[in-house]
C-alpha cells in the first residue's frame, strides 16, 4: 500500500526529466541560434538556449506545484494527518484548521509562478510565458493518466462492494482510491497554474492587438505583486 503514491509520483518526475531532455534537443535542432520576437513594437533578439529556459522553467514550476499539492492532500503526510486529528475535537475545530491549511497551500505554487513568469518574460517577453505555459501542460499525458487513477479504482471499489466479493479487495480498491484522489489533486494543480501563464499571454496578445498602451499590468514585477498580494490574506489568515 505504502508503495503506491511513490511510484505515480515517480512517473511524473521521469516523464519531467524525460520532456526537459526532449525539449533541449528540439531547441537544439528545431530553432534558430538566435531569432527576433516583437515585444509590444519593440524589436527583441532572442536565443535558443533562452527560449528552452522558458519552457524548462515552466515544466519544473509545475513540477514544484504538483509536489506541493500532494504533499498538502495525502494521507501520507502531516497536513491531512493534522487534520484527521483536529476532528477529535468536533467539527468546528476540524472545518477552522481545513480552512487554515487550504489557505496556507498556496503559497508555494503561487511564488512557483511568479518566478516562471518573471525568468520567462526577461528572456523571451510574452512569448516566453506562452511557452512557458505549454511547458507546464506538457506532462499533461502522464498528468491525466495519475488523474484518472482515482476514479478507475473508487469504481472498481463499487463494483467489487455490488458484487459481494470479499472485503479484503475492497480494502485494496480502497487504498488504491485514496492515493487515486492525491494525484487528482496534482492534476487540477498543474491545470491551475497553466491557467495563470495563459491567461497572462492572452491578455498580452489582446493588448497588443488593440493597441493599448498604458495597461501597466504586463509588465511582470506588477502582475506578479498582484497575484502575490492576492494570496498574502490568505496566508494572513491561515
Amino acid at each position: 500500500v505504502k508503495e503506491i503514491e511513490p511510484s505515480l509520483k515517480k512517473q511524473l518526475i521521469i516523464s519531467t526529466v524525460l520532456m526537459t531532455v526532449g525539449i533541449a534537443i528540439v531547441s537544439w535542432i528545431g530553432l534558430p541560434s538566435s531569432f527576433t520576437i516583437y515585444n509590444f513594437g519593440a524589436q527583441k533578439v532572442v536565443k535558443n538556449w533562452q527560449l528552452f529556459l522558458c519552457v524548462a522553467v515552466g515544466l519544473w514550476a509545475g513540477l514544484i506545484i504538483g509536489f506541493v499539492t500532494e504533499y498538502y492532500t495525502s494521507n501520507a503526510y502531516s497536513p491531512v494527518q493534522d487534520v484527521a486529528d483536529s476532528c477529535r475535537t468536533g467539527a468546528a475545530t476540524n472545518v477552522i484548521f481545513g480552512l487554515a491549511l487550504g489557505y496556507k497551500s498556496v503559497i508555494i505554487p503561487i511564488f512557483a509562478i511568479a518566478v516562471s513568469i518573471f525568468v520567462s518574460f526577461s528572456f523571451a517577453a510574452t512569448y516566453g510565458i506562452a511557452v512557458a505555459a505549454l511547458g507546464m501542460l506538457s506532462t499533461i499525458a502522464t498528468g491525466l493518466a495519475i488523474d484518472a487513477y482515482g476514479p478507475i479504482s473508487d469504481n472498481a471499489g463499487g463494483i467489487a462492494e455490488m458484487a459481494g466479493m470479499s472485503h479484503r479487495i475492497r480494502e485494496r480498491t480502497d487504498a488504491l482510491d485514496a492515493a487515486g484522489n492525491t494525484t487528482a489533486a496534482i492534476g487540477k494543480g498543474f491545470a491551475i497554474g497553466s491557467a495563470a501563464l495563459v491567461s497572462l499571454a492572452l491578455f498580452g496578445a489582446f493588448v497588443s492587438r488593440a493597441g493599448i498602451t498604458t495597461v501597466d499590468v504586463l509588465t511582470p514585477k506588477v502582475f506578479i505583486g498582484l497575484i502575490v498580494g492576492a494570496m498574502l490574506p490568505y496566508w494572513f489568515s491561515a
